[in-house]
């Protein structure tokens, strides 16, 4: 192992112990503190600030870090973020010019932020336009800029349609799209499945591929949004219609069935609720990609959250059971919760209800 990996890991551990004591002026001093000391600011973005960050969010679905913690130590890594920016030495912009946004509806603009600033370290004009952006001023700003490419970031797999649509729109402007980010899948399944023009798992990666050669400019031949031949039983496009309708329907559902339900308080009530909403919008999601890996995925994933919060999972499958009857005439919708529902039942039970 080299010694500027060491150095950066090092690194790594005091600025976590700082970011989750909640002190954003003992992080800023050791990252700058680092960078004066030699260690390269793109592996300080990357491998030190980047690192903390995925830490933070493992931290929490351990249930080791509560949801403001997660939320300050979030806010304090985009400001270590902005001194490492504001005080390592960038060369003249000499390479093209990139847009860095996030997907309209993702709020966890770090990583793209990050990528902002390793593209700026390698030479690049960047227009980091952050957290949320719909479409519409994205593609103002493209026809306005011009720029050589879009890197385009997600990590909610619910925001998939809403990126889809973002990529068509770009290309028919006749720039490339990069996407990266969770939510094309660990595999950029999702990238190639909604005509991304290129994939990276990581920064890294994709600084690494803008920096190789220029991405290729759309010829004409991007792919419309409705070129997805399985939506054209229309079960995408119900469900999400009366997802709202849905939620109600299996909170009616479960008071019957969990008859605890009639002592929870407002906020279980409230969490619930927005529990299953999230069950509605993943199952969408998953019929708009015709994947049921990503609609188990999250409920397995949910059920290790429920399972670390000492709250018993087995409840997820009554639900589904529910949102089943309420879709009987979508034979996709049931195949992918009866998978979901074979995935579950070979989760361990946790134990009797709290």
């Amino acid at each position: 192992m080299s010694t500027m990996t060491l150095d950066a890991s090092a690194c790594a551990q005091r600025l976590w112990d700082a970011v989750v004591d909640g002190d954003e002026d003992r992080a800023s001093e050791i990252a700058l503190a680092a960078l004066a000391g030699g260690l390269d600011p793109e592996v300080l973005l990357l491998d030190v600030v980047g690192a903390v960050q995925r830490r933070v969010g493992a931290e929490w679905a351990a249930n080791r870090l509560t949801v403001a913690q997660e939320h300050a130590a979030t806010a304090i890594n985009e400001r270590v973020v902005a001194a490492v920016a504001a005080n390592a030495g960038r060369p003249s912009p000499h390479r093209g010019r990139i847009a860095v946004a996030c997907v309209d509806g993702e709020w966890h603009s770090l990583p793209a932020r990050l990528l902002a600033e390793v593209l700026k370290l390698r030479g690049f004009r960047v227009d980091y336009l952050g957290a949320q952006v719909p479409a519409p001023h994205l593609i103002t700003h493209l026809h306005r800029t011009g720029p050589d490419a879009v890197a385009l970031s997600g990590s909610l797999a619910t925001r998939l349609p809403t990126a889809h649509a973002t990529i068509t729109a770009c290309q028919a402007t006749g720039v490339p799209v990069l996407v990266g980010g969770a939510a094309f899948g660990p595999d950029g399944r999702y990238a190639r499945l909604l005509g991304a023009d290129v994939w990276a798992p990581d920064a890294r990666a994709a600084a690494d591929r803008l920096s190789t050669s220029p991405l290729p400019r759309p010829r004409g031949g991007y792919q419309p949004i409705d070129d997805l031949p399985h939506l054209g039983d229309q079960e995408y496009t119900m469900v999400s219609r009366t997802s709202g309708q849905l939620v109600k329907a299996l909170y009616a559902g479960l008071e019957r069935l969990v008859p605890a339900m009639a002592d929870y308080t407002d906020l279980q009530r409230q969490h619930t609720a927005e529990d299953l909403a999230h069950i509605v919008d993943f199952l969408a999601v998953a019929l708009y990609t015709d994947d049921d890996a990503l609609f188990t995925g999250f409920l397995t994933w949910t059920a290790d959250i429920l399972d670390a919060r000492g709250v018993p999972a087995r409840h997820l499958s009554p639900a589904l059971a529910l949102l089943a009857a309420e879709l009987h005439d979508f034979p996709r919708a049931n195949r992918v919760l009866d998978a979901a529902r074979r995935e579950l039942s070979r989760t361990p039970d946790p134990g009797p209800a709290a």
